[in-house]
């Protein structure tokens, strides 16, 4: 008789855990995006209050665009969506690090709405206020969504709930 060679099945391995999975780190990235929402809307109160007219057509373009990105990451966290926890990470870091070179560096390009040295845009101490804001609730929603992600990571290696879930 032939007898056919067949390789082993793989083992089955168990699906992530979810982020959401560990309330306590479910519940940071609700109060980060909430952190972070607000922040959002005090800077683009701000700008509102400034003037659209006072930057150029690519920070207003650039910052629509982020801003319709930033509110759908924000929605997905409490839509619980599997993957917000990592959308959180990478819209928070970027979004901090733009915010912060287009508003706290000196006037650099046409992506620039420099506060340093601005004269008749209506920069206040407001203004400053606001992008640093944002910058911290960027930073703080960033934060959120790793740790979200590191304690669905240990959730899943266990097998077990992590501490603080159901």
């Amino acid at each position: 008789m032939t007898e056919t060679l067949t390789a082993a099945p793989a083992p089955l391995r168990a699906a992530p855990a979810p982020w959401f999975a560990n309330r306590q780190a479910a519940r940071l990235l609700r109060y980060a995006a909430v952190f972070y929402a607000v922040a959002w809307a005090v800077h683009t109160g701000d700008h509102i209050r400034r003037g659209l007219g006072v930057e150029t057509v690519e920070v207003s373009t650039l910052g629509s665009i982020t801003a319709i990105a930033q509110l759908l990451v924000v929605a997905t966290v409490f839509l619980r969506w599997r993957w917000a926890a990592l959308a959180a990470a990478a819209i928070g870091f970027p979004d901090a690090v733009g915010i912060a070179a287009v508003h706290l560096l000196p006037h650099w390009s046409a992506f620039s709405d420099a506060f340093p040295g601005a004269h008749g845009t209506g920069v206040t101490g407001f203004s400053w206020f606001a992008a640093v804001l944002e910058i911290v609730g960027a930073l703080v929603f960033g934060m959120a969504g790793v740790h979200a992600l590191r304690a669905a990571s240990r959730h899943g290696r266990r097998g077990v709930p992590a501490e603080g879930s159901a």
